[in-house]
């Protein structure tokens, strides 16, 4: 299997966990979300492009903030939560388009997009550079790119607690490899410098943003369980294995648990990039 073929059957998989945590992960990553759309609909863009679209919480947000001045499409290698995103927007009423498809490979309409943004959904690319070219062909002239990536996972403790809590229950736990497609693929700044730079993209400017997230102690368990690299393993595990490592994993997050909320902090690149061909 490939590295795009690998993405593909990951994201169909954890999707359906992703939908079933949807308003948990909404919640979660609001200020994230606000942090994106306030970026985006600053520029006043007509024809934007999301990508790595998730369940649509972003793109919709985008399109009622603009209103009808706007058309929107989001694009997602998850069927599961496509079709979560597709009834959210229906639900809103928004303009809204959503592909399921590589974003690295598809066939966009040429000089489309006057805005592509994406919310945690770039670091998962086989080929990063390949994919950027391929989002630039589909951008107009002086379109802007605007996206929101992690930084690595020693600045970002929380996201990595409960796999280093569950390593001694579950030895087969993927390895994290810098640079390797996965959340903290550009935590490096100057490789993804190097990226948008071999792929076309002007102006880049990479900024570091800390923001504050929060979720409800109750909802602690459903994230542990169901999300991230242990929520992967334990799907496949027995009910014993599941119960031993929710039991070993769940002291890990005391130090994020104050009263009946838990708080950690997002370490992130907010970066922007422009596709003027000089």
């Amino acid at each position: 299997m490939n590295a795009a073929e690998d993405q593909a059957k990951r994201w169909n998989t954890a999707g359906r966990a992703w939908v079933e945590a949807q308003s948990l992960l909404d919640r979660l990553f609001k200020p994230l979300e606000a942090l994106l759309v306030d970026a985006v609909t600053s520029q006043s863009p007509s024809e934007i492009l999301d990508v790595g679209c998730g369940t649509g919480g972003t793109l919709v947000a985008i399109a009622q903030r603009l209103n009808a001045n706007v058309t929107c499409t989001g694009v997602d290698i998850s069927e599961p939560m496509i079709e979560a995103a597709r009834v959210r927007a229906s639900r809103a009423g928004t303009r809204t388009t959503f592909i399921v498809a590589d974003a690295q490979t598809h066939d966009f309409a040429p000089a489309r997009f006057d805005a592509i943004c994406s919310r945690f959904g770039v670091m998962f690319f086989a080929d990063p550079a390949a994919a950027f070219a391929n989002l630039r062909r589909a951008a107009r002239e002086d379109a802007r790119l605007l996206f929101i990536a992690w930084r690595g996972a020693a600045d970002n403790p929380f996201m990595t607690a409960a796999e280093r809590a569950a390593a001694p229950l579950l030895p087969s736990l993927p390895e994290r490899k810098p640079d390797e497609p996965g959340q903290f693929a550009f935590a490096n700044d100057r490789r993804v410098r190097a990226i948008l730079d071999e792929s076309g993209w002007t102006d880049v400017e990479i900024r570091p943003c800390d923001v504050t997230c929060t979720m409800l102690e109750p909802d602690l368990p459903v994230y542990l369980s169901r999300l991230g690299p242990v929520g992967m393993a334990l799907q496949e595990a027995d009910e014993v294995t599941r119960a031993r490592v929710s039991e070993a994993v769940r002291p890990a997050f005391d130090p994020y648990v104050q009263a009946d909320e838990v708080r950690f902090t997002a370490a992130c690149w907010l970066v922007t990039a422009c596709s003027h061909r000089h």
